[in-house]
């Protein structure tokens, strides 16, 4: 069911671990994942978008990968950025052990995979990677951004990728009317059916950011 594969703490059905290949951090991997979570056979292609639009992570500071299935995002972040400390956050359980078993696999020491209200209330973010839940419905999807955006630091970017058939252009619009004296909303990239969402936490000024279209 999809509400299993994105939402469910303990999935019911039977824990089938399996060995993927995928190309992370520029290296081919050979990773684990299972059912009753995101995307269990391949790094799924709103990932790919988001992985191959993004700058450089910050080198330091806490990075939170929100909605982190099986690891994907969360491991490129700690392996481009090794002396961060990454947050892996899911309601998932099972897709918290496999980020464990991920970073283990990739000698990954910079990855705590937790559930969201493990984080402390005290920890502000560098950055903000995700592949939201966008089938948890339209009220779910708001309040998720509504607790974690505002964790960001002063000048810090939050990158959202969104399918644009499941309303990335709504969610945007969304956000700039959510917080319209807080962040700024650009689509910053568009590509295979995708839109990338990048909000930047205000400084007081912004700069203007070219829209890459793909």
């Amino acid at each position: 069911m999809v509400s299993e594969h994105y939402f469910s703490s303990t999935p019911g059905s039977e824990l089938r671990p399996r060995t993927i290949h995928v190309r992370l951090a520029g290296a081919d991997r050979e990773l684990v994942t299972a059912g009753g979570v995101f995307s269990p056979d391949r790094v799924d292609t709103g990932t790919q978008v988001l992985l191959a639009n993004v700058p450089s992570p910050p080198p330091g500071g806490n990075l939170l990968d929100l909605g982190c299935g099986w690891g994907p995002i969360a491991l490129t972040l700690a392996s481009e950025s090794p002396h961060a400390k990454v947050w892996a956050v899911d309601v998932n359980e099972r897709a918290l052990d496999l980020v464990r078993a991920n970073a283990e696999k990739m000698s990954i020491t910079n990855v705590n995979a937790v559930l969201p209200d493990d984080v402390p209330d005290d920890v502000s973010f560098t950055t903000i990677w995700s592949n939201p839940p966008i089938r948890v419905g339209k009220n779910e999807l708001h309040g998720l951004l509504e607790r974690w955006l505002p964790r960001l630091e002063i000048g810090s970017d939050a990158w959202l990728v969104v399918q644009r058939n499941l309303g990335s252009d709504s969610l945007h619009r969304w956000l700039q009317g959510r917080f319209p004296e807080d962040f700024s909303i650009i689509r910053a990239a568009t590509n295979k059916g995708y839109r990338v969402l990048r909000a930047r936490r205000r400084t007081g000024m912004t700069s203007p950011i070219d829209i890459v279209e793909q």
